[in-house]
């Protein structure tokens, strides 16, 4: 496991760890200061035993210098940084970060882990206690131009392949932002019943299985 830097500043760093094709792991968090890359450190262990090296990145976040565009121009930075990226796998505000990565063809391929999939839909139903709004600086009325750039619903279509993985009990991400952006894009779709939000990102849950065939098909 190595650490490198891909920008000058204290949160611009990544973690590789592992052998294989590289997936660039995005953390959740809502994009907020006190959530950080080790969160994803067991699913980047698991990875390892499914034959992927791992590049789990850090970014700016709201109140840590990020919010938009510095957290869209820090992944972009890191996905350059990558040392040949098949995928980006994200977690909650990771997958939404994960698909602006595949929309702007950073990464051939997403995995979005109950991500916020549809951002201006997030924002208007305050999703997160107002964690797009603090993002973004404002709602998508105020700031229609930021919103097309930064909301990977308003970016479609894209080349890259994405999947979608939700847990139909989510009450953090509900699962319906998946579906607006699955119906939207034509794209793969996995539910999961009976699961949560953080449940997706835990090797140990009895979903995990499911995922990692997810992720090697």
């Amino acid at each position: 496991m190595t650490r490198h830097a891909y920008g000058p500043l204290p949160d611009q760093h990544a973690t590789l760890r592992g052998a294989g094709p590289t997936v660039v792991v995005l953390h959740g968090g809502f994009w907020r200061a006190r959530y950080r890359a080790p969160l994803m450190d067991p699913l980047c262990d698991a990875l390892a035993a499914l034959g992927f090296a791992s590049w789990n990145v850090e970014y700016r976040r709201v109140g840590a210098g990020g919010g938009y565009p510095e957290t869209l121009e820090d992944v972009a930075a890191a996905c350059r940084a990558a040392p040949d990226p098949v995928l980006a796998l994200g977690h909650s505000a990771g997958g939404h970060l994960a698909l602006w990565a595949a929309a702007e063809g950073l990464v051939p391929a997403a995995v979005s882990l109950a991500g916020v999939c549809d951002l201006a839909g997030a924002a208007r139903a305050g999703v997160g206690n107002g964690a797009v709004v603090d993002l973004m600086g404002g709602g998508p009325d105020e700031l229609p131009d930021a919103y097309a750039h930064a909301d990977p619903l308003q970016r479609l279509p894209f080349a890259a392949q994405v999947t979608l993985v939700h847990g139909t009990d989510d009450g953090t991400v509900p699962i319906g932002q998946s579906r607006t952006f699955a119906a939207a894009a034509g794209c793969s779709l996995v539910e999961l019943p009976a699961t949560g939000h953080m449940e997706v990102i835990d090797p140990t849950d009895r979903t995990w299985g499911r995922i990692a065939a997810t992720l090697t098909a």
